[in-house]
């Protein structure tokens, strides 16, 4: 059994957050001591790399414990789960989207300015100098 924060160490994860997501109920086997003190089996940890995994996605936290719900109800769920998952894909791939026309501006950006300190040139575009 681990602790917090040996858990925390393990896996990479703020203590703070650990415990958070406990009290969500993400992770839906973790038991405490006699002292109250929270242990995590090595079950608990793949439910931890589960979470962890998800939420790296950007899976919000309803829909991870919907998908740790599921989980629990066995293979029943796996086209419910699956389900999830490919929408959180396309969710991810529009997000790629949007990433790439920010990164499109930027180097557009910067291919300006990188023309502008090579010829010398006054930037026409900044309302500080126009006005």
């Amino acid at each position: 059994m681990y602790t917090v924060h040996e858990v925390a160490l393990k896996m990479d994860i703020s203590p703070h957050t650990l415990r958070f997501y406990e009290n969500q109920g993400l992770f839906p086997h973790v038991s405490r001591n006699q002292y109250n003190v929270r242990q995590f089996s090595i079950e608990d940890l793949d439910w931890v790399q589960i979470v962890q995994t998800l939420r790296t996605t950007g899976m919000s936290l309803a829909e991870v414990k919907r998908y740790i719900d599921l989980c629990e109800l066995g293979n029943t769920t796996i086209n419910e789960r699956s389900r999830l998952i490919t929408e959180q894909r396309e969710n991810a791939e529009k997000e790629l989207i949007k990433l790439k026309k920010k990164i499109q501006i930027l180097e557009e950006k910067e291919q300006y300015y990188e023309e502008l300190v090579l010829e010398a040139g006054i930037d026409h575009r900044n309302p500080k100098i126009n006005h």
